[in-house]
């Protein structure tokens, strides 16, 4: 089985060979989505190589796999050549720290790096850093990251959508560059990702290449799932409402397999209680610009006009997702608990004891070179906290009942701006 995957478990990765490797390459890793004795490893070089091996081990270099190569172009004028490389690493036990390299005999060898393999056991407590629309200009909060990440703080990231601003731009060289500024953290911790709007050139071609989800094999997959802890992970693309140039059978085929995938994470919630859920453009904000989640009946949430087909908010509903994670607007919010834009509230004292609607996050303020995304003078009823500072989100899933979430100001020097603990006592549709 072969996986390529930027996102889930990524490690700590910086290319130094024998042969040195140029500033175009470029190594990350990334849990399979189901089984815990595997993780993917991508690479990329400006050259072929005659092979694509990765040795690993424990204790030194014990283990050894050979993966395949991808020939990729770029869309522009250019057509820059890059050569990704695919291997998944077999055998790992849970929970186990391993040092890896990748290249092979021939053209040299990257650096060592490591990385910790998750466990398998669904009761532990994950602790997740979660942010979108991250630039390679402004990475407001890239160098805090790095660092939180290095101390150990951290056991995956969400990206949740855009990156680079953009990856294809100067005929992929920002996309180059964003990739080994990123590359500190998404080699040491899952580095999960969905696609923005910022994606969108030559039909996505950089995210489906330089970002490789679970389960994705051919890399025309824009959505999938995965388990981590007590948590069931969903990433969704909520840009084939906007792009349908490129078809809008992906759309339905993407809700077709919402319902599978979700009814399927419903028969195991014994084991896996929380739904989490991400994507890149929100259902609902309070901003003062005319995107889709401002207005009154956003595409997201109902679907295509008319038809009303493929809309998430009502199936995300109905099976109970506990939470979801937004970006797209530079800004952060935190809204009540909501469905079909009204407050449903746990209780007068705690909104977010036993609620009875999904609670929502938007977090779009990690740094890039647009500005932030102001928002309406009086704040909407399902509008708990708002912010635009620069930073990112914190999550812990501290147990099957308990999840805490914090947002991280860096205009305020690392300071908590927000913090709430999500208590779900019984887990399952909100009908």
């Amino acid at each position: 089985m072969e996986m390529d995957l930027e996102p889930d478990w990524c490690l700590y990765l910086k290319l130094l060979s024998r042969m040195k490797l140029t500033d175009d390459d470029s190594v990350r890793v990334s849990m399979d989505t189901v089984d815990a004795t595997m993780m993917a490893i991508t690479w990329s070089t400006p050259d072929p190589t005659n092979a694509s091996v990765v040795e690993y081990g424990i204790n030194g270099f014990t283990q050894m796999v050979t993966g395949r190569m991808i020939k990729f172009v770029d869309g522009g004028k250019g057509a820059v050549v890059r050569y990704i490389h695919k291997a998944v690493m077999t055998a790992l036990k849970p929970g186990a720290k391993y040092v890896y390299h990748c290249g092979n005999p021939k053209y040299g060898w990257s650096e060592v790096f490591y990385f910790i393999n998750r466990l398998e056991d669904a009761n532990w407590s994950p602790r997740i850093a979660m942010f979108g629309d991250m630039g390679n200009i402004n990475a407001q909060s890239l160098p805090r990251l790095q660092r939180e990440a290095e101390m150990g703080m951290y056991d995956a990231v969400l990206h949740v959508g855009d990156f680079a601003y953009d990856m294809d731009s100067d005929n992929g060289s920002i996309g180059d560059e964003f990739m080994r500024q990123i590359q500190p953290i998404a080699s040491i911790l899952p580095y999960m990702t969905c696609p923005g709007n910022h994606e969108e050139r030559y039909n996505f071609s950089h995210y489906k290449n330089r970002f490789m989800m679970p389960g994705d094999e051919d890399g025309n997959n824009m959505f999938y799932s995965f388990d981590l802890g007590p948590v069931h992970f969903i990433s969704v693309s909520t840009e084939f409402y906007f792009f349908v140039q490129y078809g809008i059978v992906q759309l339905f085929r993407q809700y077709e397999w919402l319902k599978s995938d979700l009814a399927a994470a419903n028969k195991n919630r014994d084991k896996r209680p929380w739904i989490i859920t991400f994507g890149h453009r929100p259902m609902y904000c309070s901003n003062n610009d005319h995107d889709d989640c401002t207005r009154y009946e956003s595409l997201v949430r109902v679907g295509i006009p008319f038809i009303e087909k493929g809309g998430l908010e009502k199936i995300f509903f109905e099976n109970g997702v506990d939470v979801m994670f937004w970006a797209h607007e530079h800004s952060y919010e935190r809204l009540y608990p909501v469905f079909n834009r009204k407050v449903y509230n746990g209780s007068i004292a705690n909104p977010y004891l036993n609620p009875k609607a999904p609670v929502h996050i938007i977090t779009g303020s990690a740094g890039c070179q647009e500005n932030h995304d102001g928002f309406i003078p009086d704040p909407r009823p399902w509008s708990a906290f708002r912010s635009d500072d620069y930073g990112y989100t914190r999550m812990t899933v501290i147990n099957a009942t308990h999840l805490y979430l914090e947002q991280v100001s860096d205009d305020k020097g690392g300071q908590v701006i927000d913090k709430l603990m999500i208590v779900k006592e019984k887990h399952g549709s909100y009908d």
